[in-house]
């Protein structure tokens, strides 16, 4: 139509993965995720030249369940390759145990969380934001996870796409958050604008680094930013170094370490890590408004409600998330309003409660407007949790 296209979200986020590099795909078929892969392999093909033996420069596995599946992207990413998963709901729960050991490990890949209707199978084919608290601190023990959350076909492409360079750059399995609406339906959208910047690949231990280093650790904090030098097989070629890497408490070498001075200082080594990413990760869009209210949304929910603020007469400031560890741009728009209300699809107001975690002195004035019948949220509902709140407001 004009200059516009008509695309689906699981197939923008296909070409975003392509264009972010991907090489090694392992997923295991469940809906509203399948369509990712299932539109990679048809454009991947096209897209990828081969090597000059003729063979391709990709590999797309079906594992037997979303244990191998994640599995299988992280030993592809510890060895080099950019590699994903995709998933939804069900799969995620699966994939607990691989993703820590992602964190723990500092092994990069990237996760599509096509989310649907849970718990258990839930609603396959209904759409619902439901999985973020589940995400956001997945695995046992101390972990935390980055999450992007597009609300367009055009997000999708470039988050997708963006995923790769931050699951290197900070070594850890990167989750993008998208859901059925998004996936499975078609969009009008811009055309998708493929990325001029270079492949950020990180700190690789190549020959040179490692001449340069006083001293050698494959989980030693040189540069004072919690992110250590990775090795890859085959790029690591300096003979004083091995490719060591483990999930169990190891210290600065890589060596097996039960002492808890040890392990405090990697566990806050980590979360200095995952708190830098803040500065790369797409940060939110606001929109001042008047009145003391704010309304924060994220995901495909952006359209409802940009439809309802746009029907009221007092307009209130809007601010949409775009990923998580939250920017401080988040905070600032909280301390700004007196009342904030969250809107979101899930029953137990999954965001609004990270955001309370993320801002206790503030915990009090976050509000959640909760829509999780597995429809895609209307803007009358929307229109009206806003006025209601805006009612109570004025008394």
């Amino acid at each position: 139509v004009g200059d516009k296209i008509l695309i689906e979200g699981n197939e923008a986020t296909a070409l975003g993965a392509i264009w972010g590099g991907v090489s090694v795909v392992a997923w295991y078929p469940i809906t509203p995720s399948s369509s990712v892969t299932e539109s990679l392999e048809k454009h991947i093909a096209r897209q990828r030249e081969k090597d000059p033996e003729g063979r391709r420069r990709y590999v797309i596995l079906q594992a037997e369940d979303e244990l191998a599946a994640v599995g299988m992207a992280l030993g592809a990413g510890w060895a080099g390759a950019r590699s994903m998963t995709s998933t939804s709901g069900p799969g995620i729960s699966l994939m607990a145990e691989n993703m820590g050991l992602g964190y723990y490990a500092e092994i990069p890949t990237v996760i599509y969380d096509i989310q649907r209707v849970g718990p258990s199978t839930g609603l396959p084919t209904r759409t619902q934001q439901s999985d973020i608290l589940q995400v956001a601190f997945h695995s046992h023990g101390d972990s935390r996870f980055p999450m992007l959350f597009p609300s367009s076909p055009e997000e999708a492409f470039s988050f997708s796409c963006q995923a790769y360079d931050l699951a290197e750059k900070y070594q850890i399995p990167v989750v993008f958050m998208s859901d059925l609406d998004l996936g499975m339906n078609s969009w009008i959208s811009n055309p998708l604008q493929e990325p001029t910047r270079d492949f950020d690949r990180g700190k690789i231990a190549t020959d040179e680094v490692v001449e340069k280093l006083e001293k050698w650790g494959r989980y030693r904090d040189v540069d004072g930013d919690g992110i250590p030098y990775r090795t890859i097989p085959g790029i690591t070629l300096h003979p004083d170094i091995a490719h060591l890497t483990r999930g169990s408490g190891h210290d600065e070498d890589a060596q097996y370490s039960e002492s808890p001075e040890v392990y405090a200082a990697n566990l806050d080594r980590l979360a200095r890590k995952i708190d830098g990413m803040v500065t790369d990760l797409p940060a939110p869009i606001r929109e001042d408004g008047d009145g003391s209210l704010g309304v924060i949304a994220f995901g495909t929910t952006d359209w409802a409600v940009q439809e309802a603020i746009a029907s009221l007469k007092a307009t209130p400031s809007y601010l949409r998330i775009r990923s998580y560890p939250f920017h401080d741009e988040v905070d600032s728009f909280i301390s700004d309003h007196d009342q904030i209300l969250v809107i979101e699809q899930n029953q137990q107001g999954q965001m609004a409660q990270l955001l309370r975690l993320n801002n206790p002195r503030n915990a009090d004035k976050i509000l959640s407007a909760t829509y999780f019948g597995g429809l895609p949220l209307s803007a009358l509902f929307v229109r009206d949790s806003i006025e209601q709140q805006q009612g109570v407001e004025a008394k």
